[in-house]
């Protein structure tokens, strides 16, 4: 009977001992004598022969890694400082346990060497604005070694680029230039439209005299509109000719003592009348100077 619960106490021993608990987002690699099982343990339950199998459990979920921020040169010579973050993920367990050490410091080193890579190949501008092109980039430099580890690459962004502040000053300053250059260009065509729009409305309006008269009225009622106190009006000569035009001529009265104008003649070729001469002014006779002064009665 002794014997008996001592194999029961032995079996129970050996089977706790072998025991192993495999959680849904790990798996599990076993290494019986040294070389791998070629059964990768799924979640739940596994038994492990004790003394004889070890098991490594290999986490597979999405891993958010930080790249730590590298400084270089672009190709256009700005001097920049730039971070990023890789996403991966194991998706063979047994490669990423055997063929690598650590395959997390083996990924945080090969993103921050293609970063370096990524900066020194491309201009300012593509970090600033045209950071698609750059992840694709990054991402096909990283999956090439992952690939062998089995870890698979999700996503790779650039989160940050720094610059220096004189390299602001002068971005600011060249964006501010280029919108008072857009500014100049959009006043100056509207300029040039209005003129050309005025230039027409004038050949119009030289056809028809009465269309400047009704473009003045109109002007003078816009301007009542505003209920000024004073209200300046001005008297164009074009106004004037218009009522010479509009009035018939009146004929002109013979002058006293010239003769009236034949009426078959001319009136461009009649002779003028010719002025009278001024009157002498009328002096009185000159006094002796000897004679007696008139005395009054």
């Amino acid at each position: 009977m002794a014997v008996l619960v001592g194999i029961a106490v032995l079996g129970l021993a050996w089977f706790a001992t072998g025991f192993r608990v495999v959680q849904q987002y790990e798996r599990g690699v076993v290494f019986r004598l040294g070389r791998v099982r070629g059964r990768v343990r799924r979640p739940g339950p596994a038994l492990l022969i004790p003394l004889v199998d070890r098991m490594r459990k290999v986490n597979v979920q999405v891993i958010t890694m930080p790249v730590p921020a590298q400084e270089g040169i672009t190709r256009d010579n700005v001097s920049v400082r730039v971070d990023a973050v890789v996403y991966f993920r194991v998706v063979d367990p047994v490669l990423a346990t055997v063929d690598v050490q650590n395959y997390t410091f083996a990924m945080s080193q090969v993103a921050q060497t293609s970063l370096r890579s990524v900066i020194g190949k491309s201009e300012l501008d593509d970090l600033l604005s045209g950071r698609e092109n750059l992840h694709r980039g990054l991402e096909l430099m990283l999956e090439s070694p992952a690939v062998g580890w089995g870890v698979h690459i999700d996503r790779v962004e650039i989160k940050d680029v720094a610059l220096p502040d004189s390299m602001k000053r002068s971005m600011a300053r060249q964006a501010e230039a280029d919108r008072e250059r857009r500014a100049r260009i959009i006043t100056a065509d509207g300029e040039f439209q209005a003129a050309a729009k005025l230039s027409q409305a004038a050949a119009m309006m030289e056809g028809t005299p009465s269309a400047m008269q009704l473009r003045l009225l109109q002007t003078v009622v816009e301007v009542a509109a505003e209920k000024n106190s004073t209200l300046v009006l001005p008297f164009p000569v074009e106004l004037l000719r218009f009522f010479e035009g509009a009035t018939p001529r009146a004929a002109r009265p013979a002058a006293d003592g010239a003769p009236a104008p034949d009426a078959g003649a001319d009136p461009g070729t009649a002779a003028a009348p010719e002025l009278a001469a001024p009157a002498a002014p009328v002096l009185p006779p000159p006094r002796p100077e000897h004679a007696p002064a008139p005395r009054a009665d």
